[in-house]
């Protein structure tokens, strides 16, 4: 069985939804991205498993981080994998990885979908 890996920002109520609810599948990773960050090979793995047609889907453009970074509605998907490096905040919450795919679990209830295809 495929290790199951959540992208985990404890101050997120939908992060720990996602944490309480991944908790019946036994053993699992916990990656504090905030704390450890994010590598662009590691964002581009994530932009790849989440199966996604744009970058911009992964991130949170009303985090003021968005601006800072410089991007915009227009942003390509390599300078999203740039800001992301430099600006983890801006990942979408919570992903989960399973196998050789991802979601990000917003709403928590996508991981049951997600677990059962």
């Amino acid at each position: 069985m495929s290790e199951i890996k959540i992208y985990h920002n404890p101050r997120c109520s939908k992060s720990r939804q996602a944490l309480a609810l991944l908790e019946s599948k036994g053993n699992f990773q916990v990656v504090e991205y905030l704390k450890l960050g994010l590598s662009k090979e590691t964002v581009k793995q994530l932009f790849e498993l989440l199966n996604i047609p744009s970058a911009h889907e992964m991130i949170r453009p009303k985090e003021t981080e968005f601006k800072l970074a410089g991007l915009s509605k227009s942003s390509t998907n390599d300078e999203i994998f740039d800001a992301l490096v430099e600006y983890p905040k801006l990942l979408e919450r919570p992903l989960v990885v399973y196998g050789d795919s991802a979601v990000i679990a917003r709403p928590p209830e996508k991981l049951t979908a997600f677990f059962s295809s």
